[in-house]
């Protein structure tokens, strides 16, 4: 990896997480990386604290969706109950005309003594849509500013075909 800089976001388990075998479920992996999204991207609300690449507002009046157009996780441990939050590690690999290609690792909770875990690798690409006619809408030039300081490489998949 190059020197990226990557947003931390804390991101606690919730009990439900856990599927029988008392690891987080693969479903709720693809949650905890959508709450990542949300954290990372959606202004705050009054109170709230946000890092700088929150600059997208969560309503549907502002007309712009932001869809899930591929996804693609590699599990590389399986990811216990942890009471302290994972620490998932975000930054772009690409920010396209309307679309965008977010990366994430996600490791184990920083306050844990000895080496660091990592659970997952991921990528999701996003696209950002009109509301009413669902056609692509470009990045604005306050999306690319936010979001560009945290461009670097893709994630290198060790297990990929």
């Amino acid at each position: 990896m190059t020197d990226t800089r990557r947003l931390h976001v804390p991101i606690h388990l919730r009990w439900g997480d856990l599927d029988a075998f008392n690891h987080v479920n693969n479903t709720s992996m693809l949650k905890l990386l959508e709450e990542v999204r949300v954290r990372a991207f959606w202004l705050p609300g009054p109170g709230e604290e946000a890092p700088d690449t929150a600059v997208l507002a969560a309503s549907l009046d502002v007309g712009v969706l932001t869809l899930v157009a591929r996804q693609e996780i590699e599990y590389l441990a399986p990811v216990p109950y942890r009471r302290n939050p994972l620490d998932v590690q975000l930054w772009f690999a690409k920010l396209g005309g309307s679309s965008m290609d977010i990366c994430y690792e996600v490791w184990s909770p920083v306050e844990e003594p000895g080496e660091p875990v990592l659970y997952a690798r991921a990528t999701s690409v996003i696209v950002m849509a009109d509301a009413v006619t669902g056609r692509p809408v470009r990045l604005t030039d306050e999306q690319r500013a936010a979001w560009s300081p945290y461009l670097g490489e893709p994630v290198a998949y060790t297990h990929r075909r």
